[in-house]
């Protein structure tokens, strides 16, 4: 992906979501590791609620089970995070470091819950996530 994002215009929700290819530790720390991936891209990349089986299927095409975290964006603007969109994309929120140049870690101060999502053999990911929405865990209200 390119920096080349721009400051949100889109409504942010109350939670936005990181899917992990593993469980975090149990109790969840203080601050998780980054990804590969957000540290060379210099950001965290989440989702909303709505984006979530989309964002599984393409990048998680090949696995059965994945973990969630629900991430509350009031205690990451807090802790200094500032959120941007892929412009024409506002499911995939984006989440910076704040004005000192810290990065904003995800952890037991800001991830609300966290919850294993798995899925049967020919089964969609939109499907498997289905529950969730279901149930009110996954939204973005």
């Amino acid at each position: 992906m390119s920096n080349t994002n721009t400051v949100t215009d889109y409504p942010l929700p109350p939670y936005v979501y990181k899917i992990l290819p593993s469980p975090p530790p149990t109790p969840l720390p203080s601050a998780l590791p980054l990804s590969d991936l957000d540290r060379h891209d210099g950001f965290i990349h989440l989702s909303t609620a709505a984006q979530v089986p989309t964002t599984a299927s393409l990048f998680f095409a090949s696995a059965r089970a994945l973990s969630l975290l629900k991430v509350d964006t009031r205690k990451t603007r807090q802790a200094g995070g500032t959120y941007r969109w892929v412009e024409g994309m506002p499911g995939c929120p984006h989440l910076y470091a704040g004005t000192e140049g810290e990065w904003v870690e995800l952890g037991s101060g800001n991830v609300s819950d966290w919850t294993e999502v798995r899925r049967e053999e020919g089964q969609s990911w939109e499907e498997a996530f289905k529950g969730l929405n279901e149930a009110g865990w996954l939204v973005d209200e």
